[in-house]
């Protein structure tokens, strides 16, 4: 049997060199290195449901315009039009927002869901490489686990996009990925379609911390700077030995050598080539400033500063530069970096003229109530003499997460064409009282409070029964 088998192939391999020219090696090597820019791609593909039209609420648009009495008419899974006195179509679903408020689904900016998912053990703890204090090369969406229940959770809570990010052990922790809050049994059915992935940096006490206890690099602040200015240096390097390559082969070349392909440097050239965002772990105002300078000399963008408890203080330098802090309400004090933080922190960078304020929650507890921390800021901010109504203050949970997550146009505002994203709540969604009684994605109804149908449950609950009259 392997005899004959033998004698076939020799056959074929003998034929197929008598009939085939010789291939010259050197024209074999003049083909480019095929490198797909998209490897893991969202298969995310929102559901058909018939049209739905929202009728006499109070609407809140995410663009700092508050509509009373008005309508919302969601037709193929995107806004079709908001305004008052809309017609339904035929075989829309009429919901009643009378005495209800409706903004455009909240977005977590910072979120380990999935990467540190619930239950809370050794064999579920995915979400730091911290190995080496810099790897650019690993993806945070290679470590979510799809079924994690804080998922469900903050869908309760009215959250329909996050971006889950590495943790902050690292001067650069690798690769950020945004999802849409869907159920899914794959992080790529979940993986919102077309949004930039982001690179996830660290500054101040965390890595050398983790890496200076040890006596190893870097053990201090300005090892923390110099370990930065080092990796981007060979991000240069690299990307302009791309370059190179690539002018040869378009020039005719006849042997160009191709670059080394680097994981790590393939990140960092693509943060260069401004195809991934930069999201910094970062406290300190003087911090904060250095790394501005420093994205400066590499030319790059910081799309947001994260925790930022002192961005206070410059709160124009952010504004003026066009970058995002993403900041808690009022958790200061657990570390020396958080020290001065201040309850006014939100409010005083969202009252720099340009200023872009983001309430985030880098807890899987904080996300299922993000609009309460946002209404801490706004209640601190009141007393400080700032008075932020809820039209605007809404924007730190949509539209300013969407543009520093690079999403803008396709969500974050309820306007005519974006997805369908939108919570309809029980009340003025800055007040204690109220929760998120509809949530829609792309216009599917992902989660009903008065619908049991529509109140997905995880594996952990099954065979429980809720309380009467208990949220679950």
């Amino acid at each position: 049997m392997h005899r004959v088998g033998y004698l076939i192939l020799s056959a074929a391999l003998v034929t197929g060199c008598a009939s085939t020219p010789a291939t010259k090696p050197s024209a074999a090597r003049t083909a480019p290195i095929a490198i797909s820019s998209n490897p893991y791609p969202s298969t995310y593909q929102p559901r058909k449901v018939p049209p739905t039209l929202i009728r006499g609420a109070t609407v809140l648009t995410g663009t700092g315009e508050r509509l009373d009495d008005a309508d919302i008419l969601i037709v193929d899974g995107h806004i079709k039009a908001v305004g008052r006195g809309l017609e339904a179509p035929a075989d829309a679903q009429i919901v009643d927002g009378h005495n209800r408020w409706v903004t455009p689904g909240l977005i977590d900016v910072h979120s380990h869901l999935g990467v540190y998912p619930s239950p809370a053990v050794r064999g579920n703890s995915d979400g730091n490489e911290a190995s080496n204090p810099v790897t650019a090369n690993v993806w945070a969406e290679h470590s979510v686990w799809p079924e994690d229940p804080g998922f469900t959770t903050a869908r309760i809570g009215g959250i329909t996009s996050m971006q889950i990010l590495p943790g902050s052990a690292n001067l650069i922790g690798g690769r950020s990925v945004v999802l849409k809050n869907v159920p899914s049994v794959t992080y790529q059915g979940m993986k919102f379609p077309g949004a930039p992935q982001g690179l996830k940096m660290a500054c101040g006490e965390n890595p050398k911390r983790v890496y200076g206890s040890d006596k190893k690099f870097p053990e201090t602040r300005m090892g923390n700077v110099a370990g930065y200015r080092a990796q981007w240096i060979e991000a240069q390097e690299y990307a302009r030995d791309q370059a190179e390559y690539e002018r040869k082969l378009a020039a005719g070349d006849k042997d160009p050598k191709p670059v080394k392909r680097d994981l790590r440097l393939d990140t960092l050239a693509g943060v260069l080539r401004g195809e991934i965002l930069v999201h910094q772990h970062c406290y300190r105002a003087d911090e904060m400033a250095t790394v501005i300078d420093m994205s400066k000399e590499f030319n790059y963008h910081v799309a947001a500063f994260h925790h930022a408890s002192e961005a206070y203080k410059i709160s124009n330098l952010l504004a003026e530069n066009h970058v995002c802090a993403a900041m808690w309400a009022d958790w200061w004090g657990f570390k020396m970096e958080s020290y001065d933080g201040i309850p006014e922190n939100i409010a005083l960078v969202d009252a720099a003229p340009g200023g872009c304020a983001i309430v985030h929650s880098d807890s899987e507890e904080g996300i299922q109530r993000l609009n309460q921390e946002a209404a801490k800021a706004m209640a601190v901010g009141r007393r400080a003499g700032l008075t932020i109504a809820p039209e605007h203050a809404i924007t730190w949970l949509t539209a300013n997460p969407a543009k520093s997550l690079g999403i803008l146009d396709k969500t974050g505002t309820l306007e005519p064409g974006k997805m369908a994203d939108v919570v309809v709540w029980s009340g003025d969604p800055f007040s204690v009282y109220s929760k998120a009684a509809q949530v829609y994605n792309d216009g599917w109804l992902a989660y009903d409070r008065t619908d049991p149908a529509h109140q997905p449950r995880t594996d952990f609950e099954l065979g429980e029964v809720p309380a009467p009259g208990s949220d679950r």
